[in-house]
């Protein structure tokens, strides 16, 4: 193996880690877009808040569609032992899509920054524990897999 593929292939790795950092880092701007609002700018802050929802719901929904799409079979192929650990995966993106709903729905209908709150701490709770599930199982595959496609077709546009 050339020092060029390794650095291909142990770059899956480090995408992974480094788009799970990035989503953190959204949901946490849009945490802090709720909490930031004078009242005065309550107008501007529901339009910000309007596409900090959006933009980290988008985002985070092409993540997995991404993972189920492309990441998920190619794992599965290579290491068939991991069908359990991909479907459970893959229920979690159903449960986290669900919530990321309710979300848009909220934000849509200019719910009330206490509401939002609830909506961005559920999927916080869900897509932190997932992160790391994943994570802990994942990483050290990914050093290894051999998987010819574009980093945002895997991963999402993150």
């Amino acid at each position: 193996m050339t020092e060029r593929e390794t650095t291909r292939l142990v770059a899956w790795n480090h995408e992974l880690r480094s788009v799970h950092r990035r989503l953190r880092e959204a949901l946490a701007v849009t945490r802090a877009s709720l909490t930031d609002s004078a009242p005065e700018r309550a107008e501007a802050a529901t339009r910000e808040l309007l596409l900090y929802c959006h933009g980290f719901c988008a985002a985070l929904d092409g993540h997995h569609r991404g993972e189920d799409r492309t990441l998920f079979p190619a794992v599965a192929d290579a290491h068939p032992e991991l069908r359990p650990v991909l479907r459970a995966l893959e229920q979690d993106h159903t449960v986290i899509a669900q919530l990321l709903g309710s979300l848009r729905a909220a934000a849509d209908r200019s719910a009330p920054p206490a509401e939002l709150a609830r909506h961005l701490d559920g999927i916080a709770a869900i897509m932190e524990s997932h992160f790391r599930y994943e994570e802990r199982k994942l990483l050290t595959v990914l050093e290894a897999l051999d998987l010819a496609a574009e980093p945002g077709e895997v991963l999402g546009p993150l």
